[in-house]
């Protein structure tokens, strides 16, 4: 989804009286959701032929790993994509529509996007404009990247991933960034898809909020362990733990 569309969802339901007690005491599973909370999580989260962004992303690179799509992951939900869902609907015994909701989230292994449908309202305070899913995927991003390090350095991983979200030079989208090809060790060697604790979803809601520990770092090795010789050539903007922040 595009994000000033994500914003301007965000805006609105700020805006909106009926959200502002669950937002600020946080959305209980048996409360009964309104109009207003079912529509706007059903915007950010369920996807349907000709949505984009991120999270169309990700279920095109799932798909594609499993056989079910051979298309581009371009983030855009076209024909193929939803051949590809049909196909993986049917193959597990779903309702096979080619809509991606709340159960397809679920058999996909989405756990971020899989919640937001599941408690009926997305996080829209404290998350600047970005889905559930988004903070899911940054937050096992950090997990996987940084687990070992100080609090400052997971959140100054975010950082570096929104850094990179904002620079001409990279992807737009959370998403992007972090499955952009060789960006991250973490999804290479399959450690992305470990389930992130309370501390690396607290890091990715601050560094999604504007805390950047690195002051505008693009980059970030630990010098220990790095084998691309490029990479030393960067700028050194700080050093956070193990980790070295580049530009």
């Amino acid at each position: 989804m595009n994000k000033k569309v994500k914003i301007a969802l965000c805006a609105l339901a700020c805006s909106a009286a009926v959200l502002a007690a669950p937002v600020a005491s946080g959305w209980k599973k048996d409360a009964e959701p309104t109009q207003e909370t079912e529509l706007l999580a059903e915007t950010v989260a369920v996807l349907r032929q000709g949505a984009k962004g991120g999270e169309v992303k990700e279920v095109q690179r799932r798909l594609k790993s499993w056989g079910y799509y051979n298309g581009a992951v371009d983030g855009i939900f076209g024909a193929g994509t939803k051949k590809a869902v049909i196909a993986f609907q049917k193959k597990n015994g779903l309702t096979a529509d080619g809509v991606v909701g709340k159960a397809t989230y679920k058999a996909l292994g989405m756990n971020g996007s899989y919640n937001v449908l599941e408690n009926q309202v997305p996080s829209v305070s404290g998350t600047n404009g970005f889905s559930e899913s988004d903070v899911y995927l940054l937050a096992r991003t950090i997990y996987a990247e940084g687990r070992g390090e100080p609090y400052t350095g997971q959140v100054a991983i975010g950082a570096v991933v929104m850094n990179r979200i904002r620079s001409d030079s990279f992807p737009n989208t959370v998403a992007g960034v972090v499955y952009q090809k060789n960006a991250f060790t973490a999804v290479n060697d399959g450690q992305i898809n470990l389930t992130p604790n309370d501390t690396a979803m607290k890091a990715a809601r601050d560094a999604i909020n504007g805390w950047d520990p690195t002051g505008g770092a693009l980059y970030y090795y630990n010098p220990a362990v790095a084998t691309s010789a490029w990479i030393f050539d960067r700028q050194t903007v700080t050093v956070i733990g193990k980790h070295v922040f580049a530009i």
